[in-house]
């Protein structure tokens, strides 16, 4: 019953509401997650110690690097067990979401282990100096130390889990773990609980991520005789096909990530020799600026289940269909924000910290990154797609493009003519070349599949 209700989803419901269905409770998921981690620099702020904010900031990277095993695995998997369900072939189904898991689980150790033995040189190259490298290894020892695995796990669980459709119970999941963060977080940050700090901070995290587990795993025995996803360990394998399957798409995509963590660190360290009080503006920008990347992410990956089936099943012109709607959707509405984000920057910053230099610095920050975020949509759609259909490579090209051609150079050429504020102009700039790429990239992809070839 479950599994015709699944094909139906992917094969018969009208688009728009399919793709209600798909990412609507992602979306939703995404934005409880953005909140959550909001929740965390807005607590913080309510210490009012710009130290305490820029702590958050600076391990900002290597929570972003947790990302690269989520999408070499969740990403991954997840487009492999879409297209095979496409493709009727459930067994390799079981095997990708197994091989996952554990390769999760073990990557999760590895951060772990790594981040013990080289916490000092860890910190002095996230940016710390002698004023926030202790706020900032408390935060990480809770979040990093102690919570690698299971945060990994609960993201690459919730990717598998919308593989097959349900992406109500893989926001569920993800939700219930952002829901307790935020109700922890005061508890453990402020004066009248435990009085923590950042370090609360990434406590409440480690055992919000712990929940968030504990559900999908009482979700997969709940529906062991109805999904497809599996953890069993007599399904891991080492079979050749489902190793280059999932990291054929899996690698790329953790290659981008890895990326956006060297961005994001050569960011901060440019930003970190203006002081505390730059640092943490910039981490309140960045967040802030999360919230609609967060919508157009959640879209893109909401709906990579029906693109990747549909790939699979030959149905283009679904396919072809579902992207055009989500696109006619998202782009208008992100630009009506960032036009918002522009006009109201100052009494967004202000919201988190009552400082005028940090609302200074904070207001002309989101100034520069909201310009990208209408490009950053366009581009976020065209991976999606490259990441449902297999096309593992043209995701990587894209990543390289983004970070080693455009940004980073972008990061260093600003950074010299407008010292401190053009960081925040390299975004828009890379992403606007991408988008037009993005567009030319999916009209060769969509021109050959109606031609009937195989990309």
């Amino acid at each position: 019953m479950e599994q015709n209700k699944n094909a139906a989803l992917f094969e018969q419901i009208p688009i728009p509401r399919a793709v209600a269905q798909l990412a609507i409770p992602t979306i939703l998921s995404s934005l409880v997650m953005v909140i959550y981690n909001m929740a965390d620099t807005y607590f913080v702020g309510m210490v009012n110690d710009p130290v305490q904010n820029a702590a958050v900031a600076l391990a900002g990277p290597v929570l972003l690097a947790f990302n690269a095993v989520n999408n070499l695995f969740g990403v991954g998997s997840s487009s492999m067990m879409s297209r095979a369900l496409g493709s009727r072939d459930y067994e390799t189904v079981r095997r990708s979401s197994a091989f996952g898991f554990y390769c999760s689980l073990i990557c999760g150790g590895i951060f772990s282990l790594l981040c013990l033995i080289f916490r000092e040189p860890l910190l002095a190259l996230l940016g710390a100096d002698a004023s926030t490298a202790a706020a900032t290894g408390g935060y990480l020892q809770w979040t990093v130390i102690c919570g690698a695995a299971p945060a990994i796990l609960n993201v690459v669980l919730a990717y598998m889990v919308r593989s097959e459709g349900a992406s109500f119970h893989a926001s569920v999941g993800t939700m219930s773990g952002c829901l307790l963060n935020i109700i922890l977080d005061p508890i453990f940050i402020l004066p009248w609980g435990f009085d923590m700090g950042a370090a609360g901070a990434g406590l409440a995290t480690f055992i919000s991520n712990c929940v968030a587990c504990l559900y999908f795993f009482v979700l997969l025995y709940v529906r062991r005789k109805t999904t497809f996803v599996c953890v069993l360990p007599h399904k891991f394998s080492l079979d050749r096909a489902i190793v280059l399957g999932v990291c054929g798409v899996g690698i790329p995509a953790s290659i981008q990530n890895l990326l956006n963590v060297t961005g994001m660190t050569i960011l901060n360290n440019f930003t970190s020799s203006y002081g505390a009080d730059a640092v943490a503006a910039m981490g309140i920008t960045q967040k802030i600026n999360m919230v609609p990347m967060q919508v157009a992410l959640g879209f893109s990956q909401g709906i990579m289940p029906l693109i990747s089936y549909n790939y699979a099943s030959g149905n283009i012109k679904r396919m072809k269909e579902s992207l055009l709607f989500v696109a006619k959707l998202v782009l208008p509405s992100i630009a009506v924000v960032s036009l918002g984000y522009y006009l109201g920057a100052g009494s967004l910053i202000g919201a988190f910290m009552k400082n005028e230099s940090i609302i200074a610095y904070g207001s002309s920050f989101l100034r520069g990154f909201c310009l990208g975020l209408p490009f950053l949509c366009m581009d976020f759609l065209a991976v999606g797609v490259f990441q449902a259909i297999g096309l593992g490579k043209a995701a990587l090209l894209f990543a390289i493009l983004r970070k080693i051609a455009l940004e980073i150079p972008a990061l260093y050429v600003l950074n010299y003519l407008f010292p401190l504020y053009g960081l925040a102009y390299a975004q828009f700039t890379s992403e606007f070349v991408l988008a037009v790429a993005a567009v030319m990239m999916l009209g060769w992809i969509f021109g050959k599949l109606q031609k009937g070839e195989r990309i």
